[in-house]
């Protein structure tokens, strides 16, 4: 994720934003309430900022009730969707929402309420002002949906409680139809209490939450999942929720101002209070604790405090009290545990591998791949392989077992390796790119080829021991945001795959490979500028043109800024203002950079 958070952090900065979203977050960490922010959210920099932010949600391609896609949004001038979106807003009435099913991972169906293009536009626009108010409140433990933190984030928590707090009790509970049970009343008064004031911002999310949904009516009650604002406002419930466990021990005030965070946890350690450490991701959290009489108790503490405080209902059949020591809990995929560390009798600490429901799940999907490679192998399946593997592989990684697991399903899928080998659809091969060099390069396993391309080895993972994040780290604060321009220098396993599923022409698969490896090789930055690109704004140029006999090898091809391409092949760009302003901010390097290229292509060099 860390490109598309790159993505709206440069979003921001380019239409002047990132400021106004600092600001918003230190004046909520002081505790001020915001009575005047509808002004910003219409304002027209966050409108156009919405609208940029919303083309690269993958959502943007599903039809809302009207049938609108973001499609349809890119044909309408950009001041006319400001113009119709703000005169909309002084009387908003929500479209109706569109039901859809998803499967959840049990087997049953998860319902969607999808919003129209335009609604969501506004959704957006809210979400774009609200976060960074709500960021300021938020518990550091929680996880889901939140600016630069993910389900690894929230397993390196458990673990840490595990390992160094040892904590080996855990509380499940689980809320019976959380998002569907949501009290519109008690929501408006967490959003009044967070320090939203706005009224007429309180009325228009009151108007959202209302919104009509096709075939069933209006909403009375819960949060439409589907909503660019819901997880937003899921955290915003169940925020008090975190504070209030974390009051109960992690957070407690004390007569005694600790400097040492160790000393007052020893010193409630001579209390009666019971240790209680919540980690929650969306509405799946589990709570800590060191011996079951405490889980027991807390369990029951909890569970009533949702009854009342919440008005939410919970599933006795699937909450539970799990000893680490003795039994796994499953969590966001994972499984884990306790084991004893080596011979020590008292020392513990954590062995995790694949939840069984999602290693099944795995092994379907990567077996149903290599069926339809059986049945048509093109190199667009390969492809599509590939970037799945990779994409479980990052994934499941934070598992220590990991390699296990996939060592299992590897040797599960042998028949339909063989099956493939057997066709020469799989061919043996001992050759290697970028790619293969960057995640597989130490594994020593056989490695095949198809269709020209190479295929990712399902068994080639190991465990990436990840730390705790620091959980006063925010992209609000732009010391905390420096880590993460640093981050950038690496190319991440979501921009390898966006990147290649950026090809809009067929080309050979020689071109398809060598452009992957060469974004690799060059680190996603630019050729010319050295400036880090992303999957959006990056393109591969053919040095010397294929119409003048270049070609797709290697050697060819060059990533490079997509709006420095004009510069190359425009005979004269200094004859077009836009060009010339871009030519100015280049340096000696890049200006002799770009005129090899252009020289290449057939046109003169060029003098600032």
């Amino acid at each position: 994720m860390a490109d598309l958070m790159i993505q709206k952090l440069r979003n921001n900065e380019y239409f002047g934003l990132q400021s106004t979203f600092d600001n918003l977050y230190e004046e909520s960490k002081k505790g001020r309430y915001f009575k005047n922010i509808y002004e910003l959210i219409i304002s027209e920099e966050n409108i156009r900022l919405a609208f940029r932010n919303l083309k690269s949600n993958t959502g943007s391609k599903t039809k809302g009730t009207n049938g609108h896609t973001i499609k349809h949004l890119n044909k309408i001038d950009a001041d006319k969707i400001i113009r119709l979106t703000k005169k909309r807003l002084e009387n908003y009435m929500p479209h109706a929402v569109r039901r859809v099913f998803i499967p959840k991972p049990n087997g049953k169906m998860r319902p969607l309420g999808i919003p129209t293009i335009e609604d969501r536009l506004i959704q957006q626009m809210f979400l774009q002002i609200l976060e960074p108010i709500v960021e300021a409140k938020f518990h550091p433990q929680s996880y889901g949906f939140r600016p630069k933190r993910s389900t690894h984030d929230a397993l390196a928590r458990c673990y840490h409680m595990v390992n160094h707090s040892h904590q080996h009790f855990v509380v499940d509970i689980d809320i019976k139809g959380f998002f569907d049970n949501v009290n519109h009343k008690k929501l408006m008064r967490q959003l009044w209490t967070i320090g939203i004031r706005d009224k007429k911002v309180l009325y228009i999310i009151k108007k959202m939450l209302k919104a009509e949904v096709t075939g069933e009516g209006i909403s009375v009650k819960g949060i439409p999942q589907g909503g660019i604002l819901s997880p937003l406002l899921a955290n915003v419930v169940l925020n008090e929720l975190d504070w209030w466990v974390s009051n109960q021990w992690e957070t407690k005030p004390t007569r005694i101002p600790y400097k040492l965070k160790r000393n007052k946890t020893d010193a409630l350690k001579k209390t009666r209070l019971k240790p209680m450490y919540l980690v929650r991701y969306a509405d799946d959290f589990k709570i800590f604790t060191n011996s079951y009489e405490n889980a027991r108790k807390i369990k029951i503490a909890v569970e009533k405090w949702l009854k009342e405080r919440l008005g939410l209902e919970i599933s006795e059949e699937k909450s539970k009290i799990t000893n680490l020591r003795k039994n796994g809990t499953d969590f966001l995929g994972i499984r884990f545990r306790a084991v004893q560390k080596g011979n020590a009798k008292t020392g513990y600490i954590v062995n995790s591998k694949m939840d069984p429901k999602a290693k099944g799940k795995v092994l379907g999907v990567i077996r149903h791949q290599l069926v339809k490679l059986r049945k048509s192998p093109t190199p667009e399946k390969v492809m599509n392989f590939n970037s799945n593997i990779l994409g479980l592989h990052n994934y499941y990684k934070i598992a220590t077992r990991i390699s296990q697991d996939f060592n299992e399903i590897r040797h599960k899928v042998h028949p339909n390796i063989k099956s493939l080998m057997f066709r020469n659809i799989f061919v043996y091969t001992k050759e290697t790119n970028n790619i293969i060099d960057k995640f597989y390069g130490d594994y020593n396993c056989s490695r095949f080829k198809s269709n020209g391309l190479l295929v990712y080895p399902i068994e080639a993972i190991r465990h990436d021991i990840r730390g705790q994040r620091d959980p006063n780290f925010s992209v609000y604060n732009k010391k905390d945001r420096a880590s993460i321009h640093k981050e950038i220098k690496r190319v991440s396993v979501r921009e390898i795959e966006m990147f290649r599923k950026g090809i809009y022409i067929t080309k050979s698969v020689l071109y398809e490979n060598n452009r992957l490896s060469k974004y690799v090789a060059q680190k996603g930055c630019c050729g010319i500028t050295g400036e880090r690109l992303t999957p959006h704004n990056a393109i591969c140029h053919h040095i010397k043109p294929t119409g003048q006999g270049g070609s797709d090898e290697y050697h060819n091809l060059i990533i490079i800024n997509k709006k420095y391409h004009m510069l190359i092949h425009n005979k004269d760009p200094l004859a077009n203002e836009d060009y010339k302003k871009m030519l100015i901010k280049f340096d000696k390097k890049a200006l002799s950079k770009l005129n090899k290229l252009r020289t290449e292509v057939g046109n003169p060099k060029l003098s600032v």
